[in-house]
């Protein structure tokens, strides 16, 4: 056995655990495999916008910097995957859809109801190559309470915008193409 790092914490393990239509059976699974990754509804108790890594790593940033922060931020598959209120996600879309800024933005991923995602295990092992968790994701912000604070479209479009028009900034492929999961 290897000894594990604990990303999430029992409250933000509930908190994710909301997210599904059967919380209980949610949670035993993490608990005969706390190392595997997991799929979850979106629109529940979340939204999540999956943005490319760099991109997502200067909204971060931005987030941080000129703002209250974030909630919940998690890396898969080169991505990076940013928990947002429930029903952020559509208005995301459309705001982007409709403002200027579109044209400066890299393609954003926005799941909202009736999309689910692949959500980072809750534990890792370390030392371990041929981990089951290995390459599944790992989460750069941990859930740690039963309620984090997401950040509404608002405040994301405006992390966005920024991050874009920052000095020295790429100029995203196909920027201002914003679909839905």
């Amino acid at each position: 056995m290897y000894p594990s790092v604990e990303y999430v914490s029992a409250a933000g393990e509930a908190w994710l655990a909301s997210a599904s239509e059967y919380p209980r059976s949610m949670r035993a699974l993490w608990e005969s495999r706390p190392w595997a990754p997991s799929v979850l509804p979106c629109g529940r108790a979340f939204d999540v916008i999956s943005m490319p890594a760099l991109f997502g790593r200067r909204v971060l940033d931005e987030m941080w910097t000129s703002g209250p922060g974030c909630g919940p931020v998690a890396a898969h598959r080169g991505r990076v995957l940013l928990f947002v209120q429930p029903g952020a996600a559509p208005r995301l879309r459309r705001l982007l859809a409709w403002e200027e800024w579109a044209r400066d933005v890299p393609p954003l991923l926005c799941h909202g109801r009736g999309d689910a995602v692949t959500v980072p295990p809750l534990q890792r092992m370390l030392n371990s190559p041929d981990s089951p968790g290995q390459g599944a994701g790992r989460w750069i912000v941990a859930p740690e309470q039963r309620e984090p604070r997401l950040p509404g479209a608002a405040v994301v479009l405006w992390a966005c915008v920024r991050a874009a028009r920052e000095p020295g900034a790429p100029v995203p492929a196909g920027a201002g193409v914003v679909t839905g999961g």
